[in-house]
């Protein structure tokens, strides 16, 4: 649904000198068959996810709740349907499966933006996912590397740390719950003063930037990706509508 992340996620990597390797075969990472209780259902899901990547030496995903499911929760769908073989294939996957701020901080040694020539001269605000913030423990990770962005203007957001009300399948259980979390969410984002809601993850951006937009809220959300891949050789521009 978000190629430009995909495509940012990529252009950083190969900015650094790595080679980028997208299997043609991989599908869902089973998140939602899990949050939903569908075990038996994320099983062949987390069967081909495992085969799709048992050759690559580091996975990467722009998205921390992805990265958790791949973790946390695949190693678990396999032993609750008695594939131990499965079970041992998919912690040796979730071991080598990194969130983007992780790959670039920890493994990369990437300290600064300026590694990477970022240039993005916005005003923004950040907003940290859930699932990034509790299950992967990345604590400032993705914001320090958009604080030393060339250009740009960060903004704090107010209760930063509250969800945002997708939480996946939740916003469709819970919908007058999820909208009344995101209404709280986006006065913060535009008390914050800044144009732009960044974060780590696709959902609570697509949650936000469709509430936003459905209120008329002049303000647009962008991953952090999209941000460290802006130069002021090739500087990122709004898409069209």
């Amino acid at each position: 649904m978000f190629p430009r992340v995909a495509v940012a996620t990529t252009r950083i990597l190969e900015r650094l000198g790595h080679e980028v390797i997208f299997p043609e075969n991989q599908g869902c990472c089973g998140q939602m068959h899990v949050n939903s209780g569908y075990l038996a259902d994320a099983l062949p899901v987390v069967r081909n996810h495992v085969r799709a990547f048992a050759d690559a030496d580091i996975i990467v995903a722009p998205s921390g709740s992805c990265v958790a499911s791949v973790r946390h929760q695949q190693p678990m769908v396999a032993r609750a349907g008695g594939d131990t073989g499965l079970e041992t294939e998919a912690v040796s996957v979730g071991e080598r499966t990194w969130e983007l701020s992780q790959l670039l901080i920890d493994v990369l040694g990437v300290t600064s933006a300026a590694e990477l020539g970022s240039w993005f001269p916005h005003t923004v605000t950040y907003h940290p996912s859930c699932h990034g913030s509790r299950l992967l423990r990345l604590g400032d990770r993705q914001l320090d590397l958009i604080r030393t962005v060339d250009g740009i203007d960060v903004r704090p957001l107010p209760d930063a740390a509250e969800c945002c009300g997708f939480g996946g399948t939740f916003s469709f259980k819970n919908p007058d719950v999820s909208g009344a979390m995101a209404e709280a969410k986006i006065r913060n984002i535009a008390g914050s003063g800044a144009d732009i809601c960044t974060g780590g993850d696709t959902a609570c951006l697509l949650h936000l930037g469709g509430a936003m937009e459905k209120r008329g809220v002049g303000k647009q959300t962008l991953h952090f990706a999209e941000i460290l891949a802006s130069t002021k050789e090739e500087p990122w521009a709004a898409p069209s509508n």
